[in-house]
């Protein structure tokens, strides 16, 4: 059985058996801060690889204990972005496979997404087809709603990159924007452009079920703006989500969110 967010984090033996971290954890948004060096990224990254092993059925003592909501729940879905927007190292191997547009982590990110995005897209349409077929009365109402879903997050990319002159083009399939007036990939987006998308859209595809989405330091290539917008945004596309994240920019919680905030030493246990 799959959980739906998790209670508690506790880890054991950290930084070479100094300091043990007990977290406990709210269902909605959790953010986690203090000073470079403190252990912020350490912390996400072994419940990450614990996860990740869980999910391969390959469990190991690794000192990494989750209470996991509801009770009885051994896994959980969960997403994962990092900020880092680094060159990859196999380009020519990533050339043979793509139309060599893809130059960074965050490039592959989004081809990733971007297959996502027309499951994500083909579901939506086949639920409104057996709402349609079905002999619900509600079934119109239901399918607006559905509808409404997609071109909510279509209104939201349109807002945040008015700025830059760019819309998302609504009779595409795949993630192309106009830029004036030219047609342009998603890859040829900002970093910041890029790293908001690919926010949106994680979340989005997930289609409004639990999951618990990991986040480093998002606020890295975003403007202040965006920054103070962002936890508003993804609790607005699927509020059924638990988010975990890094940040060391007062933006991020700026908008009512400073008291989902945690500071690494509030969660540090000495033995």
């Amino acid at each position: 059985m799959n959980g739906q967010y998790i209670k508690r984090i506790e880890i054991d033996a950290l930084w070479n058996g100094h300091k043990h971290i007990c977290w406990d954890l709210q269902p909605g948004v959790n953010i986690l801060s203090g000073v470079n060096g403190v252990g912020k990224s350490t912390i996400l990254n072994r419940v990450i690889t614990h996860l990740l092993d869980i999910n391969k059925d390959t469990r190991k003592n690794d000192g990494i204990h989750l209470t996991i909501f509801p009770d009885g729940a051994k896994s959980i879905n969960f997403e994962v972005i990092r900020s880092f927007d680094r060159p990859m190292l196999s380009n020519e191997l990533m050339n043979r496979m793509t139309d060599n547009q893809m130059q960074t982590e965050l490039d592959l990110h989004l081809f990733y997404l971007g297959r996502k995005w027309l499951d994500y897209q083909v579901n939506l349409s086949n639920r409104m087809v057996e709402l349609f077929s079905s002999n619900d009365p509600e079934a119109t109402a239901k399918v607006q709603a559905l509808a409404m879903e997609k071109t909510h997050f279509l209104d939201m990319i349109d807002d945040l990159f008015h700025e830059t002159g760019k819309t998302i083009k609504r009779d595409q399939n795949e993630l192309y924007f106009n830029s004036y007036d030219e047609m342009i990939s998603a890859y040829k987006l900002s970093s910041g452009e890029k790293q908001m998308l690919i926010i949106l859209l994680t979340v989005l595809v997930q289609d409004r079920k639990p999951f618990v989405l990991f986040m480093d330091e998002p606020e890295i290539s975003l403007h202040v703006e965006w920054q103070k917008r962002l936890i508003d945004l993804i609790m607005d596309l699927n509020p059924n989500m638990q988010v975990i994240l890094t940040t060391h920019s007062p933006a991020v919680i700026m908008n009512g969110w400073g008291d989902r905030v945690t500071d690494v030493e509030d969660i540090v246990v000495t033995p």
